[in-house]
């Protein structure tokens, strides 16, 4: 009798083990996935600008806080980014330090450090450091 038991225990925990080590996978797999897609957003900021990157990247529902104004939605970002800032040959990096997915894999995130930099009308470089959060 403490046999069927013991068989039945043995494979619900090879079973439990695979599904673990299976989501496990697909966690790092998520993880991959979101830093290519913050590189391929720095790239595309690079190669057609902030605008483009933002328009193209930001989801409807997307909250950019610039100068202590909260820009909601596709919009509102990509009227922001089309608003000459007076500033020439702008750059923007932006790499993620921190990646994570939740244990479901319904929601990750990323964090780093960015560097926004221009030339203004006189001449000067301009930069702005800061960390970004992307959910």
């Amino acid at each position: 009798m403490k046999t069927p038991i013991l068989i039945t225990a043995m494979a619900i925990v090879v079973i439990t083990s695979c599904q673990m080590q299976n989501q496990s996978e697909k966690r790092e797999q998520f993880k991959k996935e979101i830093v290519a897609a913050e590189h391929a957003f720095a790239q595309m900021v690079k190669e057609k600008g902030l605008k483009e990157a933002f328009s193209f990247f930001a989801a409807d529902s997307a909250v950019l806080n610039r100068s202590d104004v909260i820009h909601k939605g596709k919009e509102a970002i990509s009227a922001l980014y089309s608003n000459s800032s007076g500033l020439q040959n702008v750059t923007l990096t932006w790499t993620p330090d921190y990646v994570d997915v939740s244990s479901s894999g319904d929601l990750g995130y990323t964090y780093g450090k960015y560097q926004y930099s221009g030339i203004d009308s006189f001449g000067k470089t301009v930069v702005s450091t800061g960390i970004f959060h992307t959910v």
